[in-house]
């Protein structure tokens, strides 16, 4: 699968992102958006998140620092994104290590045109019956059923679901493709799968809509940023130089790179 061509489709169209994320990433997620090329905004109160769903190309929604407030702020939002045919991506950070975080996951599930949902694998494996073990916001193993659950789920909800860890799976529930770049630093610094949800956010807002549309731009937005990451680690001594020169990788970042590296196989 040749994916580049989506790189420079975000960076030529800079779509407008909103993201509804958490206290401890919002200025990573916003600064990884423009270092990518797109365009990002960062509202959350109530008598504006709809006026701003409804501007934008897309929507990220992010469980991290989860409060009643931010609640009200995603049904808002998300309400005025299905009006408006804005695709919705959602983050469900730690869906499973507490209810409440699961039951926000699922209510949005439930009753919102969700297109795109990701999670750690720990965290996917709950929501979608395969079972699963999280620890704070740490995926700390899924269930074996993994895949097969994924592809249930994505298939009855009509949506993309994308598992990351080691090895990053994502499917439509026809299709599973898995995607083998990244780098271990990842794990190391706060925000990596933030950012990355955000990052599909901008891949999404520039699709056509459609399941094939959204299932090729969900893989193309987490190998560009994987493939980033390889390439930040290859000259950082650590997690904190890494960090930083992640936004330069995601800034300098081209098609060819990403065609050149890119792991994915159809499963």
């Amino acid at each position: 699968m040749q994916i580049g061509h989506w790189l420079e489709r975000v960076r030529a169209e800079r779509p407008l992102v909103h993201n509804i994320t958490n206290l401890v990433v919002t200025n990573i997620a916003a600064n990884t958006l423009l270092a990518l090329g797109a365009s990002p905004v960062m509202a959350h109160a109530h008598e504006e998140v709809a006026d701003m769903a409804s501007i934008a190309r897309a929507i990220a929604l992010n469980l991290g620092t989860l409060d009643p407030y931010v609640v009200t702020s995603m049904d808002l939002a998300s309400e005025a994104a299905n009006r408006r045919g804005v695709p919705i991506v959602l983050d469900p950070v730690g869906a499973g290590a507490t209810p409440y975080r699961t039951g926000a996951a699922m209510r949005l599930l439930d009753t919102r045109r969700v297109q795109v949902l990701r999670g750690n694998q720990g965290e996917i494996g709950v929501l979608t019956g395969a079972g699963g073990e999280v620890a704070g916001v740490d995926a700390k193993g899924a269930g074996a059923g993994l895949v097969d659950a994924m592809r249930r789920f994505a298939r009855d909800r009509g949506l993309i679901v994308a598992a990351t860890g080691e090895e990053d799976l994502v499917t439509d529930g026809e299709v599973v493709y898995e995607l083998a770049n990244g780098h271990p630093w990842e794990a190391s610094i706060t925000g990596s799968g933030c950012s990355l949800t955000a990052v599909i956010g901008a891949f999404v807002g520039v699709s056509d809509g459609t399941k094939g549309g959204l299932l090729e731009a969900t893989v193309a937005a987490i190998t560009c940023f994987n493939v980033a990451a390889e390439m930040a680690a290859e000259g950082a001594g650590g997690p904190g130089s890494f960090q930083v020169r992640l936004l330069d990788a995601l800034h300098t970042l081209t098609a060819r790179d990403v065609d050149a590296r890119a792991r994915i196989r159809r499963g």
